[in-house]
């Protein structure tokens, strides 16, 4: 027998939510997550009592986050004055310093950092969602991770030294 879903909602929304904002970014993360558990929801009565359900979610969010960014790129939006663009409510300078230096990433090293280390998915299942090897995944999440150690500390200390003058 299986959990009611708003468990399934409370244990795995977080992972859930920073997976997407890993990929999407803070701005378009919450409509990525909705989606994400709208198409749960329907789906969650034929899962298997055996599956992983954090890997079947991050795989979800996966799918909608391409969907969402496919959708963006087909939207056009004219406008005279660019207009400024607002904080998502909650995230604070250090998250989008962070946030900054994942949209750095190559995209599969980005993909692979989110999937691996925020959604908590193997390799190989990293492999099978974004296409490769798991081999290609461990080194693209490698290089995405060092790449963060090295350029995250000098954005947030950047950042820090800003907001101090």
């Amino acid at each position: 027998m299986q959990e009611p879903f708003e468990l399934v909602v409370a244990r795995h929304g977080g992972t859930v939510l920073r997976v997407c904002r890993a990929v999407l970014g803070p701005v378009d993360a919450d409509d990525a997550w909705s989606a994400t558990f709208l198409s749960a929801l329907v789906a969650y009565p034929q899962l298997a009592p055996d599956s992983n359900v954090e890997a079947w979610l991050v795989t979800i969010a996966h799918r909608k986050a391409i969907d969402h960014t496919r959708a963006t790129s087909r939207r056009a939006v004219p406008v005279d004055v660019l207009p400024e663009r607002a904080a998502s409510p909650g995230a604070d300078a250090r998250d989008l310093d962070l946030w900054s230096a994942l949209a750095a990433l190559p995209t599969k090293q980005r993909q692979v950092v989110a999937y691996h280390h925020l959604g908590g998915l193997a390799y190989a299942q990293v492999a099978d969602l974004l296409g490769g090897t798991a081999v290609a995944a461990r080194r693209a999440g490698a290089d995405g991770i060092a790449t963060l150690r090295r350029t995250y500390g000098a954005t947030a200390s950047a950042s820090n030294s800003r907001r101090q003058q």
